[in-house]
């Protein structure tokens, strides 16, 4: 699929996204791409970190209380602690957009199209095998865009598999995750929730509680649209939360996180068992 001009800029503005808290100062633990000079990409390569991960963000308003990046951000501290936990992966710049609709009502979001979205993951992986690359892993932090992530993946691991070369899609860092932390909630009798809610509110806490990425005296009021059936007699909350985050803490978010990066990890040794050596922690 050829790019579009737009396409080629957001790419541009992709490889300048880099979060002050994923950067990494010491050599022996760089593992951020867009913090590595090329000489060390290079070693890094030639020492057996041959694994990228290609992890997409988003911009997207998340309810008053969190701020639009918050995919970005996420995204940017996890798969820096996936690359870490590997051992021989490198992290590419997050991608910061994702398949999404901006709204007047709620002027928080900038998307792009499913077929954007999909060509721009193409080329990234495509270029991060040409830099060298063995496999490619691609995740995304957004519900949008999962299906396509695993689109490019399979096409692109029939492509290059006969060289030697894997592309996977590792999807676990985001459904199974919001399945099992979900379902953690309702066994210990938290309110149902989703978007902007007490998973999303939570990690934004936990990661950047004290950066401005949550105003935090909005939380006791974090409170949306029901999830699931609604009375259709009760007008509609239209904050951009879907249902009630207000028992949000930054302890449950490190469970979020953490869960991610453990499920990443799992998931990545499996897809890519018999296709590379990956470190053990």
């Amino acid at each position: 699929m050829r790019f579009t001009t737009s396409a080629i800029c957001i790419l541009a503005f992709c490889a300048g996204s880099v979060s002050a808290q994923t950067k990494s100062t010491s050599k022996a633990d760089l593992v951020d791409f867009g913090m590595m000079t090329w000489p060390e990409v290079k070693a890094a390569l030639a020492a057996g970190k041959t694994t990228a991960l290609i992890y997409n963000g988003g911009t997207e308003q998340r309810g008053p209380q969190c701020v639009n990046g918050g995919h970005t951000l996420i995204g940017e501290a996890t798969v820096i602690a996936i690359a870490r936990r590997l051992g021989n992966a490198i992290a590419a710049p997050v991608l910061p957009f994702s398949p999404n609709n901006a709204s007047p009502d709620l002027p928080g979001t900038i998307g792009l199209s499913v077929g954007v979205y999909a060509a721009i993951n193409e080329e990234v992986a495509e270029q991060m095998i040409k830099n060298g690359f063995k496999n490619v892993v691609l995740m995304g932090d957004h519900g949008g865009g999962q299906k396509e992530l695993g689109e490019v993946a399979k096409k692109l691991d029939a492509k290059y598999s006969p060289q030697g070369i894997h592309v996977v899609f590792a999807d676990e860092v985001y459904s199974k995750r919001e399945e099992d932390f979900n379902k953690w909630l309702a066994d210990h009798g938290y309110p149902v929730s989703s978007h902007a809610g007490i998973p999303d509110t939570s990690e934004m806490l936990y990661l950047g509680g004290d950066q401005g990425w949550v105003r935090k005296e909005l939380i006791p009021t974090a409170v949306g649209d029901p999830v699931g059936k609604r009375d259709p007699n009760v007008k509609r909350i239209n904050n951009g939360i879907s249902g009630d985050g207000r028992r949000s803490t930054a302890e449950l978010g490190k469970q979020v996180f953490d869960m991610k990066v453990d499920y990443a990890v799992n998931q990545i040794h499996r897809l890519l068992n018999g296709n590379a050596t990956v470190a053990q922690q």
